[in-house]
C-alpha cells in the first residue's frame, strides 16, 4: 500500500503486451501527444494472481470494459481477447514466479493520439510488491482524512477506473504532511467517507461490517469479494453513509485493495483504532479470504517481504 512505485523484484525485462506486440516492459513507449498522457484520457484495471493463477480476472475485465464504454473508447479488442492476452502474459512470465511470489496484471487503454483513435493498449505483468504492505498486517496502516475530496459523478464519474487522479495525488501529499507513512482517506462533498487513493474503506462496529455506498467511489472488486466472504462467515454487512466520527469510534478499520486484499488500520488521524491488529473480525475475513484463494495472505506477504524466514 506504499505510495511509491517500487518493487523488491526488478520487472523491466518482464514480457508485456503493447499495441499488438510482446516486448519487454522497459521498452514500452507512450507518445508525448497520446491523449492518455496529455489529458488522462484512458482507463485501467489491476488484478493479481494466487499461486500464479489469476483471481476473479473476469470481474476486472468486466469493470475495464464498463469504463471503456462510459468513456466511449474502443479498445479494438473484445473482453474475451483482452482476457486471453492477460493470461498469455502470465504464461510468458511464469518462469519468474518463484522470485516474484505472485503477479499483478495491469491492462490499460487510452484513446490514443486522436479523438477517434486508434487506441493505445497495454497489458503489463509485474511482481506483487509485498514489501509495500506486508508490515501493515502486523503494525496496521495509518489513515489520514484529507481536505481534498473525491470526484462527484457530475464532474468525473468515480465508478470509472480512469487516469484522472490529480485529486488523489494531492490527497497523498496532504496525508504525508501529517504522517509520511499515512494513506489518505477522502470524503465526498457532504463530508461522508468515500475511499482511499487505491483502496476501499471498511469499519467494524458492534460486530457489523460497514462500508460506504458506491455513489462516489470506485466499485472495488476486492470490496465485493470481502463482502462475499463476510456473508459466508455470517458477518452482518451494512452499506451506508459513514462519517469521520464513525472511523474514529470504530472497533476495527481496514482497507481493501487488489494486492494485499485486506489491510488492517491501526490509526486514523492519529487516533488509535481498536485493541489489537488485526481485529477479531478482520482476522476472520483474512482467514476466510486466504481459504478462498488457497494461500495464507499474511504468511506469503511476510515471507516475500523478508519479514519471516
Amino acid at each position: 500500500m506504499s505510495n511509491k512505485i517500487v518493487s523488491s523484484v526488478p520487472y523491466g525485462d518482464y514480457d508485456a503486451y503493447f499495441n499488438g506486440a510482446w516486448i519487454h516492459y522497459d521498452e514500452i513507449k507512450i507518445a508525448p501527444d497520446d491523449r492518455g498522457f496529455e489529458l488522462s484520457d484512458g482507463v485501467f484495471d489491476i488484478a493479481r494472481t494466487f499461486n500464479g493463477v489469476p483471481f476473479v480476472l473476469e470481474r476486472h475485465i468486466d469493470r475495464l470494459y464498463r469504463s471503456l464504454k462510459f468513456l466511449r473508447i474502443d479498445a479494438e479488442l473484445t473482453p474475451e481477447e483482452m482476457t486471453v492476452i492477460c493470461n498469455e502474459g502470465i504464461l510468458r512470465n511464469e518462469h519468474r514466479k518463484s522470485e516474484a511470489g505472485d503477479f499483478t496484471i495491469h491492462p490499460f487503454v487510452t484513446r490514443g493520439r486522436y479523438l477517434d483513435g486508434p487506441p493505445t493498449v497495454c497489458v503489463s505483468i509485474k511482481p506483487v510488491d509485498f514489501p509495500s504492505f506486508a508490515k501493515f498486517y502486523v503494525e496496521g496502516a495509518h489513515g489520514v482524512i484529507t481536505r481534498t475530496r473525491s470526484y462527484t459523478s457530475d464532474t468525473v464519474e468515480p465508478k470509472v477506473k480512469h487516469h484522472s487522479r490529480l485529486n488523489m495525488v494531492l490527497a497523498t501529499l496532504e496525508a504525508h504532511d501529517v504522517d509520511p507513512e499515512a494513506l489518505p482517506i477522502l470524503l465526498d462533498q457532504n463530508g461522508n467517507v468515500t475511499e482511499g487513493t487505491g483502496n476501499n474503506v471498511f469499519l467494524v462496529k458492534d460486530g457489523i461490517l460497514k462500508t460506504p455506498d458506491d455513489r462516489h467511489i470506485l466499485q472495488g472488486v476486492s470490496r465485493d469479494v470481502v463482502m462475499e466472504v463476510a456473508n459466508k462467515l455470517g458477518i452482518p454487512v451494512s452499506v451506508e453513509d459513514i462519517q469521520p466520527y464513525d472511523l474514529y469510534t470504530a472497533d476495527e478499520v481496514f482497507f481493501t485493495r487488489t494486492s494485499p486484499r485486506i489491510v488492517p488500520v491501526s490509526r486514523v488521524d492519529g487516533r488509535h483504532i481498536g485493541n489489537q491488529i488485526p481485529g477479531p473480525i478482520t482476522q476472520q475475513l483474512i482467514a476466510g479470504h486466504s481459504e478462498m484463494v488457497g494461500i495464507d495472505l499474511v504468511g506469503q506477504a511476510l515471507h516475500k517481504a523478508g519479514l519471516t524466514t
